[in-house]
This record gives structure tokens, sequence and C-alpha cells, in this order.
């Protein structure tokens, strides 16, 4: 994530890879049938720091108004709850690793 306003002709800033995985080797074929129920401690705490996110980013749209930018603590700690959700969404619906994801923001 970056705050400077993407050109639409360009490179956008911001590029995401997941990595193909080897199916044989990487995954376990049995996996997929319990993986939603593995996921759910962490659709609970998502849940709250989602709705722990979007205050963070009324509190920062009204820093962005006054000081002219954005906290780097709030920023932080909205991309973290992104990336979390992004290697939870990686194991349980895209089924790319089998890797559980941990609790962590980074």
């Amino acid at each position: 994530m970056r705050d400077e306003y993407p050109s639409t002709d360009e490179h956008q800033a911001v590029h995401l890879e997941l990595g193909y995985p080897d199916a044989v080797r990487d995954l376990n074929r049995w996996t997929p049938l319990v993986k939603w129920i593995l996921a759910i401690p962490h659709y609970f705490v998502l849940a709250a720091l989602g709705v722990a996110a979007f205050v963070c980013v009324v509190i920062a749209w009204f820093a962005i108004m006054f000081t002219g930018r954005y906290p780097r603590g709030l920023f932080d700690f909205v991309l973290g709850v992104h990336r979390w959700s992004l290697r939870v969404s990686a194991y349980m619906w895209l089924l790319i690793t089998d890797e559980y994801p941990p609790f962590s923001l980074r």
C-alpha cells in the first residue's frame, strides 16, 4: 500500500503475487474438507479487527483532513489486517497453501 495517487496509464504501485502450488508435492488431498473448520477462529478475530480497522480508517480520514498525513500506527494496523485477511483467504478459499495462517498482523 502506498499513498501516492495511482496513474492509470503506467504500472500500478501495488502488485499481488500468489505462488501457484504444486498440488502433488505441496498440498494435502484431504485438508480442503476441514480447512473451513480450522479457519473459524480466524474469522472471529478478523471480524473484530475489521470493525477496529474501519474505526481506524475513519480516524485516519480526520487526521488526514487536519494534518495532511496518515498516522503511521493506523496505517500499519490497517495494512496488517489486510495481510492477515489475505493469508486466511489464501488458506481457506483459494486453497493455494496448506500452511496454517498465523494469528499475526505481520
